[in-house]
């Protein structure tokens, strides 16, 4: 059954979304605040900044109306962690009460160290129906319809069920669970861990070192998400283990490349590239979040000091190293 889908934000992963859910049957909104930006995005069909090459599915309509909104019944937030708050508060009298949103940024809130979820029910109220999307996925597989899975959870099952399969089309396959929180972390946590892949892999200290820390981070992120009620086969699945073997392993991932570049000896503000990589924001939340609960989380410890700019990266391989030896399962 068709439904109406808007897409709020149009970078890349919110375009590649828009295609992916009109590619689903769905007539998509896909609303960009800039005007000038969405006229463009229309008149050309195609998101020349973002996605060059990829063509808009024919059931898109690009606009910066937020009136286009009001008729949608399932509402995909594409912005990133750090805005989610200012534009969910900002579309608030326009999008409907009962239409589902669904968050795709993978983040921690910044001075609040607020999940994503919570986030959501502080500005629209802990009644209205709100998911997560998540999982391993670059923007210019799903646009150009590769085979992708992915994972959706809300707190409702028989919700996350409905949304699965409104999302779900010929190359986007979307599970889903009702472990809200484990899906959250498993996308906020592994943009942190990729960063810390990507220093390895800039400082060239060699894939059996990077290996050996994607396993030892996943570890981390394992303890993390017991303590704060994750489940553990959450984390084994996509929007875990899944997601961090893609965005640790590539240089297409923003964390990794800024990591890469971190540990090539740039500045953590030259690093970025010009690109978003939400792991630089996450990375002292999610350290704030592990002490609250006496979570031990070295490396990613190590990736907000080096952020923070108090550490360096050879002092913070070598502290590392040096960490008393313990059975792998501690």
């Amino acid at each position: 059954m068709s439904t109406q889908i808007a897409v709020v934000g149009g970078g890349a992963w919110g375009t590649a979304l828009a295609n992916a859910a009109a590619a689903a049957g769905h007539d998509v909104t896909l609303w960009l605040r800039d005007a000038e930006a969405a006229a463009c995005l229309e008149g050309a069909r195609e998101n020349a900044r973002y996605l060059p090459g990829v063509p808009l599915h024919p059931r898109i309509r690009a606009t910066a109306r937020a009136q286009a909104l009001e008729t949608a019944g399932i509402v995909l937030m594409v912005t990133p962690a750090q805005t989610l708050r200012g534009v969910l508060a900002d579309l608030g009298d326009v999008i409907a009460r009962d239409a589902a949103i669904v968050l795709c940024a993978k983040g921690i809130e910044r001075g609040s160290d607020a999940f994503m979820s919570a986030v959501a029910a502080e500005v629209r109220g802990t009644e209205a129906p709100v998911a997560i999307l998540s999982g391993p996925s670059f923007a210019v597989d799903v646009a150009r319809g590769l085979p992708t899975a992915v994972t959706l959870a809300a707190a409702d099952a028989a919700l996350a069920a409905r949304l699965a399969a409104a999302l779900s089309g010929p190359t986007l396959r979307v599970y889903h669970t009702d472990d809200v929180r484990g899906v959250e972390i498993g996308g906020a946590g592994k943009n942190v861990l990729a960063i810390a892949s990507g220093i390895v892999a800039g400082r060239g200290l060699g894939d059996s070192a990077r290996a050996a820390l994607i396993a030892r981070a996943f570890a981390e992120l394992m303890r993390f998400a017991r303590a704060y009620g994750g489940r553990p086969e959450t984390l084994m699945g996509l929007s875990g283990l899944g997601d961090l073997v893609l965005t640790a392993s590539s240089p297409q991932s923003r964390n990794f490349a800024f990591g890469q570049r971190l540990g090539a000896g740039a500045s953590p503000q030259d690093a970025s590239g010009g690109k978003l990589a939400e792991g630089a924001f996450t990375a002292a939340a999610l350290v704030d979040l592990a002490r609250a609960r006496n979570v031990e989380m070295p490396v990613a410890q190590a990736v907000a000091a080096i952020i923070a700019g108090e550490a360096s990266v050879d002092a913070v391989v070598a502290a590392l190293l040096a960490r008393p030896l313990k059975g792998e399962a501690e």
